[in-house]
């Protein structure tokens, strides 16, 4: 059971139901997450903005829910990597690459680059070294798209927190976190 309230979008405040029925377009349900985050919707629609703004940029989707598991496994978040592993099939990302990518790995080297250096922004708290630098750089992202990286991570590290903060009730089918 959650440790925070959820708003059922059947009779949600408002403001709560406004950004409640965006997601509901946009997904076709209405995740435990967002109906927790909805509580405050100040928080929902930061989480919306947030990451539509990332949704705008080069990264593609795929990528952006590759890094997702990375995150999820970094910070030990069961819910985010159940619910990841279903965006990511929805976005495209192999089944091989859904278990590779909470290790920092997919089929593409370029796209192991980029969660790689995921992966050291989050151990090394955005610290990261010349050469963690120099990798993503060789793999072929420019400065605007090592930023999109850093964004996703703030953004999956702002929902691991968020949901292992309230113990989310799982509504993905469950995926056992990597070891």
């Amino acid at each position: 059971m959650s440790r925070l309230s959820t708003v059922d979008p059947d009779s949600a405040a408002p403001a709560a139901k406004v950004l409640l029925d965006k997601v509901d377009r946009m997904l076709g349900a209405t995740p435990n997450m967002m109906r927790a985050m909805a509580v405050s919707p100040a928080v929902l629609e930061a989480y919306l903005s947030f990451s539509g703004s990332l949704a705008k940029g080069h990264l593609s989707a795929a990528v952006r829910e590759q890094i997702a598991l990375v995150a999820a496994v970094e910070n030990s978040c069961a819910y985010c990597y159940a619910a990841h592993h279903v965006l990511g099939a929805g976005a495209g990302v192999s089944a091989d690459d859904l278990a590779a990518g909470g290790h920092a790995e997919a089929a593409d080297p370029k796209v192991t680059a980029a969660l790689r250096f995921a992966r050291a922004v989050i151990r090394d708290k955005g610290f990261v070294s010349d050469a963690d630098l120099a990798a993503v750089r060789a793999a072929g992202y420019g400065d605007g798209e090592i930023g999109e990286i850093i964004g996703a991570v703030a953004l999956n590290t702002f929902t691991n927190y968020f949901n292992s903060v309230a113990r989310t009730e799982l509504d993905f089918p469950p995926v056992a976190l990597p070891q």
